[in-house]
């Protein structure tokens, strides 16, 4: 495999110009772009355990390295495709270009096309009325080159980097929107690790994970031990080491399989290969459990959306593309056989691992339909889950230095994607609106009790504020529930959760237990009444002084005083227990 440069998902790397301290993010494939300088805040590994660089990027003018003349596409449809079409947006003159990389996530557009990068006849895109040509581009140019250069009027981006890309479009001066949810990685990214005695978040403390920056797989592992019941000492304990994106994610896999770190963090092909051929790999937190949080979307040129005339061909692609998700899940050998015919990755995969390999790929990714975009975008009713995201992911990677120009203003996340194609088709659509109101998990006590019977792969603590010996929710307590609490169960879409009170060891045990249940039966009441969880979902338990985050005898060892280190003590836990 190590012949297999094109790694599944891209990765963006962009140039610091000018000694701006930014960097975006990106999946190393066949030609990663040159090497940036060494961040000092982190570690940087190769495969072979040396410490390396990470490249950078603005992602703001234009002038990347990374990108020239159209981004230096690896296939020679990219360069073909600059030239300026003839006819209306989506003819067989002017077809829509749409900029993916070889990734299995996108196996419903190439089978809407006919399996094929460019629209064959008799095809569910041809039948939609659109030509799309498909522009493999792995070294992943910038939104603003793309656009700028017009080597395609599309591009996929995950949410979580479509976040920290769009302030850099709009200071570029263009800007675009989302416009279709493609998929949703449901255990297609993962933390993992060798050592048995990491199983959970928690035990990542004082260990080192090998990872891309600013990738998804970065943004969940900081989302996860934010949101750990480590104290911030410990947070701090955790080591990242950055592995050069030349390496991209084979060589994230390639340090844990050595003994370099501890755990990595990866998403497929190179996850699956990590756990099928690392002895002892197994996952500590995976998609699979954080099911609302990492989406892939088709980006836009705002200048071409904005044209009344080019709807019918964005409407044609949205269209044409979920009509390929239901052909795809239908008959998902077509899907493999499209992939290995198309992208020189999947024909290589296959030659190496099986064409079975390939397909397993899919059973930890939903190619989402229609339905599910109406779920995931909140129109038929409940959390709107992407703009969620994309606000969650924009938080993070400012605080983590992502952004080229850090007074980039903070855009609204209703304004990062044209919800219009999308609701078009769901208002047409009765039997779609149906199964968009249907929960996606169905939950039971007795499958809660069976999860529950291992240990929670990450639990958060939660100051909710009582009164004294009181166990009724005030006001305050509710709204650190909603802003704290519901965010983190509904990224955990299809977990089960164990809901703990807590005390510290002052006062009487007994009133104690008794007390720390009562507020957590509490909590769990009003998660139910107000947000409409299933209360099939938690488990409640009062541990009292029993499972202490902090040793009151000795609280300066986290770097706290005793009354934080009882504040601590005293929190509500949510611990998250895998189905």
């Amino acid at each position: 495999m190590a012949r297999l440069t094109p790694l599944a998902k891209g990765l963006i790397t962009i140039t610091i110009l000018g000694g701006a301290a930014a960097a975006v993010w990106h999946l190393g494939l066949k030609d990663m772009l040159g090497q940036g300088g060494a961040d000092p805040a982190h570690e940087e590994a190769s495969s072979g355990g040396l410490f390396g660089s990470r490249d950078d990027d603005d992602g703001g003018s234009g002038d990347s390295a990374s990108s020239s003349a159209g981004g230096s596409a690896s296939s020679s449809s990219s360069a073909r495709s600059s030239s300026q079409g003839s006819g209306s947006l989506g003819s067989s003159g002017n077809p829509l270009k749409v900029s993916i990389v070889s990734f299995h996530g996108y196996a419903p557009a190439i089978v809407a096309n006919g399996k094929s990068l460019t629209t064959q006849p008799g095809s569910i895109f041809a039948k939609q009325g659109v030509n799309v040509e498909l522009i493999i581009q792995d070294d992943i140019p910038t939104l603003t080159t793309i656009f700028e250069s017009g080597a395609a009027h599309c591009a996929w981006r995950t949410s979580d980097f479509w976040a920290q890309e769009q302030p850099n479009l709009r200071n570029s001066g263009h800007d675009g929107r989302a416009i279709v949810i493609v998929d949703n990685t449901q255990g297609g990214d993962a933390i993992i690790a060798r050592d048995p005695s990491i199983q959970k978040v928690e035990d990542l403390a004082g260990k080192s994970i090998a990872l891309l920056q600013y990738t998804p797989s970065d943004g969940m592992t900081i989302d996860a031990i934010d949101n750990s019941s480590l104290t911030a000492r410990k947070k701090q304990s955790v080591r990242y080491v950055y592995i050069n994106a030349e390496e991209g994610t084979a060589g994230v896999r390639a340090a844990l399989e050595s003994g370099n770190v501890d755990a990595a963090a990866l998403w497929d092909p190179d996850l699956a290969l990590a756990l099928k051929n690392i002895k002892g790999a197994h996952v500590v937190y995976s998609t699979k459990t954080a099911t609302n949080l990492i989406y892939d979307v088709m980006v836009c040129d705002q200048r071409l959306l904005t044209q009344p005339a080019n709807q019918p061909a964005f409407q044609g692609f949205v269209a044409g593309w979920l009509k390929g998700v239901d052909a795809a899940k239908s008959n998902p050998d077509e899907a493999v056989d499209a992939l290995v015919k198309t992208e020189e990755f999947f024909g290589l995969l296959a030659k190496d691992e099986g064409k079975p390999f390939v397909k397993s790929l899919f059973k930890n990714i939903v190619w989402t339909g229609l339905e599910d975009n109406a779920r995931i975008l909140g129109l038929a009713g409940g959390t709107n889950h992407y703009e969620r995201v994309y606000r969650r992911f924009d938080g993070i990677y400012r605080t983590a230095g992502a952004l080229a120009n850090p007074a980039s203003p903070v855009i609204n996340p209703q304004d990062s994607f044209d919800y219009r194609f999308v609701k078009n088709l769901l208002s047409a659509d009765q039997s779609a609106q149906k199964e968009a109101a249907k929960p996606e998990f169905t939950f039971t006590p007795e499958q809660r009790e069976e999860a529950a019977q291992a240990a929670p792969q990450v639990t958060k603590p939660v100051i909710v504020s009582f009164a004294t010996g009181a166990a009724a929710l005030n006001k305050r307590a509710e709204k650190t529930i909603d802003e704290e609490m519901v965010p983190f169960i509904e990224n955990n879409g299809s977990a089960y959760f164990e809901v703990s009170g807590n005390t510290d060891s002052t006062g009487a045990r007994d009133n104690n237990m008794r007390l720390s249940e009562a507020r957590a039966q509490a909590v769990v009441d009003y998660l139910v009444r107000q947000w409409d969880f299933p209360a099939q979902r938690f488990k409640v338990v009062g541990h009292g002084p029993d499972q202490p985050i902090c040793d009151e005898r000795n609280p300066g060892a986290e770097n706290l005083t005793l009354d934080d280190c009882r504040a601590l003590n005293r929190t509500t836990r949510v611990a998250v227990f895998t189905r």
